[in-house]
């Protein structure tokens, strides 16, 4: 199980940096008015340079993309239930993604900001769930169907 942790955490690595690398790109389409924008300007500031915020950004991208990989063997789980591998996957999620928002400047850095964060989170939790939940009952359901079908 760890080897099989290490070896997804290494794969979501690049994978986060990809996704993150790809959501400036959509953000900076819909916002910046034909300039690219490549992180949040507060963490330039921070940072005092954008090559600096960028790579910042980057590593922070690619250990969120780390932990969501490495965490997904929760879902392989068998001996325990849905409920305690959503919730516990939710805590691992939440406990990696909250600070790297917070220091990358994604959420405003008051307590509103935070609530809404929360807010973001939790809806998109929610529907990602309920998403792949039907399509593993609809796969779930075509085996099933398959094997009655050769009986």
């Amino acid at each position: 199980m760890k080897k099989k942790a290490i070896q997804r955490g290494l794969l979501g690595f690049p994978l986060g940096v990809f996704i993150g690398y790809t959501i400036t790109i959509l953000i900076s389409l819909s916002v910046a008015h034909g300039y690219y924008s490549p992180c949040v300007p507060a963490l330039v500031d921070e940072l005092g340079s954008e090559i600096g915020a960028v790579v910042f950004q980057a590593v922070l991208c690619g250990l969120l993309g780390t932990s969501f990989a490495a965490a997904s063997l929760i879902w392989e789980k068998e001996n325990w239930s849905i409920v305690k591998q959503t919730g516990i996957y939710f805590l691992v999620s939440a406990i990696t993604m909250f600070p790297i928002a917070y220091f990358t400047h994604w959420m405003e850095h008051s307590i509103l900001g935070f609530l809404v964060y929360i807010g973001i989170f939790v809806a998109i939790f929610v529907f990602m769930w309920v998403f792949q939940y039907f399509i593993w009952k609809n796969k779930i359901h075509r085996i099933n169907k398959k094997m009655e079908e050769r009986k």
